[in-house]
This record gives C-alpha cells, sequence and structure tokens, in this order.
C-alpha cells in the first residue's frame, strides 16, 4: 500500500466499522499521514441496502424522482448514485470487452433528447438537444460491443466506430443503416477498418408517408428494405439491422430518459452518458 499524499510505503494501522463494511486505515512511514483503503463506492455513504435498492430502480425504468419516493432518498443522492455507478460501469465495459472475434456486427443509432427538443435550442448547445446513441451490436450472442452518445454527426460516427474498431479481432461483417457518415469510400467505417480489412454491407430502409399533420407525432411505417453490399464480401443473408433495432426497444423499455413523450427525459448530457453504461453493464454482465 503507497501513501496518498507522496507516494511512500504504508503500513496497516487501525481499522474501524462504518454503516455497510469494516475499513481498514494505513500510516506512511515517510510522511505520517494516515488514511482509509479506497471504497468499493468512493464518496457514497449510504446503506448497502438502499444502494442495492435505488441500482435495481434504474435498471428497471423507474425515472429518479420516483426512485427517490420508493428508496426514500434525496433526488440529488440518486443522481449521485447514477454517476459513481454509471463512470464504474464504463470503465468494466471498457476494459472487459476487447478483442471480441464476432461474425456479424450491427450497428444504429437511438434518438433521444437532453433538456429541450432540438428547435427550441436557441443557443445551440452541443450538450443540449437531440442526442443519439450510437451501439454496435453483436448479432450472434446479442453483445453490446461498443456505444457513444453524442449529436449525430460525422464526428460522433467517426468516434464510435474507431471505438468498435479497437474492440475487434480478426476479420468481421458490419451492417449500418443508410446514414451518410457511414457510407462510401470517405465515410467512417471506410477511413477506419479500410475497404479491404471488413466487410461492410448497407440496408436502406423506405417509409411510407404519413397521412397526419407534421405537429403529430406518429412512427413512420416501413414498406421496403435494400440490401446492399458497399465493400468487401458481406453475406446478404446478415445484412440486417434487426437485431439491434429490437436491442433499442429494450433500452426504451428499461430506461426511462429514452421513453418518448414524457419528462423522464435527460436534463444533462452526462447523466444520459451514465444511465446508459449502466444499462450496457447490465446487459454484458
Amino acid at each position: 500500500m503507497n501513501c496518498i499524499c507522496c507516494f511512500g510505503e504504508a503500513k496497516y494501522f487501525a481499522k474501524f466499522r462504518n454503516r455497510n463494511r469494516e475499513v481498514r486505515r494505513f500510516r506512511c512511514i515517510r510522511c505520517g499521514k494516515t488514511f482509509s483503503e479506497s471504497q468499493p463506492l468512493d464518496g457514497l455513504r449510504i446503506e448497502t441496502a438502499k444502494l442495492h435498492q435505488v441500482i435495481q430502480l434504474l435498471c428497471e425504468g423507474v425515472g429518479v424522482r420516483a426512485t427517490s419516493r420508493l428508496s426514500g432518498l434525496d433526488s440529488k443522492t440518486v443522481l449521485s448514485i447514477l454517476e459513481t455507478v454509471g463512470e464504474k460501469c464504463a470503465s468494466f465495459h471498457d476494459a472487459t470487452v476487447r478483442n471480441v472475434k464476432v461474425a456479424n456486427v450491427e450497428t444504429d443509432e437511438l434518438y433521444s433528447k437532453v433538456f429541450c427538443k432540438q428547435e427550441t435550442n436557441k443557443t445551440g448547445d452541443i450538450e443540449r438537444g437531440e442526442q443519439y446513441t450510437f451501439l454496435s451490436f453483436d448479432r450472434d450472442s446479442k453483445l453490446i460491443i461498443s456505444f457513444f452518445t453524442g449529436k449525430r454527426s460525422k464526428e460522433s460516427t467517426r468516434t464510435h466506430v474507431e471505438d468498435l474498431r479497437g474492440r475487434l479481432a480478426g476479420r468481421t461483417q458490419i451492417t449500418t443503416d443508410n446514414y451518410i457518415a457511414y457510407r462510401g469510400r470517405n465515410g467512417a467505417i471506410a477511413q477506419t477498418f479500410g475497404t479491404d480489412g471488413v466487410d461492410y454491407g448497407m440496408l436502406t430502409k423506405v417509409y411510407a408517408k404519413s397521412v397526419l399533420p407534421e405537429n403529430r407525432y406518429s412512427p413512420p411505417v416501413c414498406i421496403l428494405a435494400k440490401k446492399k453490399a458497399i465493400f468487401g464480401q458481406p453475406n446478404p443473408a446478415t445484412i440486417c439491422t434487426s437485431y439491434v433495432e429490437r436491442q433499442n426497444l429494450n433500452i426504451r423499455l428499461f430506461n426511462r430518459r429514452f421513453t418518448r413523450l414524457t419528462l423522464g427525459y435527460s436534463k444533462k448530457l452526462a447523466n444520459l452518458r451514465y444511465s446508459v453504461a449502466l444499462f450496457v453493464a447490465l446487459q454484458t454482465e
């Protein structure tokens, strides 16, 4: 054990028991500084049972204020738990999901909003308005290999695809929709993997025109899906995004922040990212 102050050698000094566990203390031989060993969830001083209850409620799609009422904790405490656990879940996924060998990867984006709708984001704040969660999903094992939340832009797409590339081992087939940032010789797939390093197929969906007024929300109806091999030798039978889109439905079901037409949307982009990391870690486990 090293000192947190001068990084010198520290030896066991004493111990005490808090409301959750027995904690050891150490004393530095060089500077005499005493300190406690690190806690599983630093900064959180609530009972373990309450902590587990809050995490379980958040994983089951309960909103922050409802979780606060059910657990008897302040909403700021619930958000602190989400932040701490979300950071650790993101670190867990980053360290665990590496060198993955898969045959088929499906990639899609999931819409949500932060603080307000895009049209009312008058200041152009990049952390407000519409935000998209990029997911890359193994068709066979249903593992979420890579995820990223941000604006639906070329920069965000490139960031996500580069992260995906760093987690894969060996050649794979990737299928996306026809979003322009993916496709083409200058798209994120070609620039990151190379046209000879991956089998890339694209699925284009054609939707029927809505007969409802523009100010009324109604999901469009897909009437046709077109498959196209972009480069490499993708298998036409597995050029598909149905599995990752079904996973999108899981997120909307078990994450309150993605439920449409409610007040459960995120007020901060960071909280949305923590919430996504919590869901992904739950799936990874």
